[in-house]
């Protein structure tokens, strides 16, 4: 069957296309030859866009736990973390959710540093007492120096239930297991009592720190944090070691 109105309109049609088509082409060459940019924008290498990206969700962060940590959590607004960070409130948004995940982050960011720190600092040691001193005034100096992480970790997290399980579910752990770990290094090279178990040890290590956090953040007097650590360290470990029969 022959197409309707025959085959000759429509490749007359065809071709008609392809040229208008072809003479298009050619007015856009010849404008894109003439036509020169009035401004050239530069550009921002992917690398560089990830910089500022990493480094604007860090002052976010950090915002957020100084803003917290001065307001208290329900008290704090998107919009003051935002103002305190240099960036629009809408930038928020960008990477968070609400608040709620704003504060798990950054605590989550900021734990997350000191636990690679601790694992440093524990392999460069041998003594398993050398190592539980130094997670010591670790633990005390990265709250000492900057107050108020001391705050929101002390007193903003443990406000809410929800917040404390998420924090003692993922990072708490980690920390707990490092330290057991040295604990049982201490225990099979004779350091340590073999009939104290090493959760209960982990336990009273970590206690002892918290409260000495805690006291710190409370007192109203000015003193250094980290210079608690020996004396913390020392009796902890006295309570450790091997007893030698008198």
């Amino acid at each position: 069957m022959q197409p309707l109105f025959g085959g000759g309109l429509t490749n007359f049609s065809t071709r008609c296309v392809n040229e208008a088509s072809a003479s298009r082409v050619r007015e856009a060459g010849s404008r894109s030859q003439v036509a020169k940019p009035k401004n050239k924008v530069a550009e921002v290498s992917p690398a560089k866009r990830n910089t500022n990206g990493a480094a604007k969700y860090q002052r976010i962060l950090d915002a957020a736990i100084d803003v917290i940590a001065e307001n208290g959590y329900f008290q704090s607004r998107v919009s003051d973390i935002a103002e305190r960070a240099g960036v629009a409130d809408g930038t928020i948004y960008l990477y968070f959710r609400n608040k709620e995940q704003i504060l798990t982050a950054a605590i989550d960011a900021a734990f997350a540093a000191f636990l690679e720190k601790a694992r440093r600092e524990v392999e460069q040691a041998r003594d398993p007492r050398e190592r539980l001193r130094r997670v010591a005034l670790l633990h005390l100096k990265a709250m000492g120096e900057r107050r108020s992480l001391a705050v929101v970790f002390q007193t903003e997290l443990r406000q809410s239930a929800k917040f404390l399980a998420q924090f003692s579910h993922q990072r708490l752990v980690e920390y707990f297991d490092l330290i057991r770990r040295v604990v049982r290094e201490g225990q099979e090279a004779g350091l340590f009592r073999r009939d104290m178990s090493d959760k209960i040890a982990a336990n009273c290590f970590f206690g002892a720190l918290d409260e000495m956090v805690t006291s710190w953040v409370l007192s109203e007097r000015d003193y250094s944090l980290a210079g608690a650590a020996e004396a913390v360290a020392d009796v902890v470990l006295k309570g450790m070691e091997t007893r030698t029969a008198e």
